[in-house]
């Protein structure tokens, strides 16, 4: 037998030991109904903006992926955890509340990373909650990773 053949098998079921250990290290969101995984979702959204209203940037924080990518139609591209949180200090906290629009909001699963969030918002000035200031719609990437629920991809767009 060649060198070659006699390598082959060997490399062979390396290759598919590093493949099933990788399987085995990926991720996938617990099994919900469709439900269960919009309550999921919602109460994640329902944190996030009330740590987000209130200038939580530590919570915040715990709840974005360290490689955030947040993509915004009046602003571009914005990468980074930390370039985020300082976005919110600077421009959100204390200038700006969030408010879920109604009936908007839609959960779907992405299956072996965690769900995908869709919705409407309003955005506000504090004490002039019955008036917007803005209206916009959203997609969030919410990654299952650790038996952690973390927003890895915003787009915030239609900003009126």
């Amino acid at each position: 037998m060649s060198p070659l053949k006699a390598l082959r098998k060997p490399f062979a079921t390396f290759i598919l030991l590093c493949g099933s250990a990788s399987l085995l290290k990926a991720q996938t969101a617990p099994a919900a109904t469709q439900d269960e995984l919009y309550q999921t979702i919602a109460s994640l959204d329902a944190q996030l903006f009330d740590a987000y209203n209130h200038c939580d940037l530590v919570k915040l924080g715990s709840m974005v992926t360290d490689d955030l990518e947040f993509y915004h139609d009046k602003t571009g591209l914005a990468v980074g955890k930390q370039i985020f949180l300082e976005s919110i200090k600077t421009n959100i906290c204390g200038k700006v509340t969030r408010q879920l629009v109604a009936g908007s909001l839609e959960a779907h699963p992405l299956n072996h990373y965690g769900a995908v969030e869709i919705g409407s918002h309003t955005f506000h000035h504090p004490g002039h909650e019955s008036d917007p200031a803005g209206v916009a719609k959203f997609v969030m990437l919410w990654q299952f990773k650790d038996g952690t629920w973390k927003i890895s991809r915003v787009i915030s767009y239609d900003h009126t």
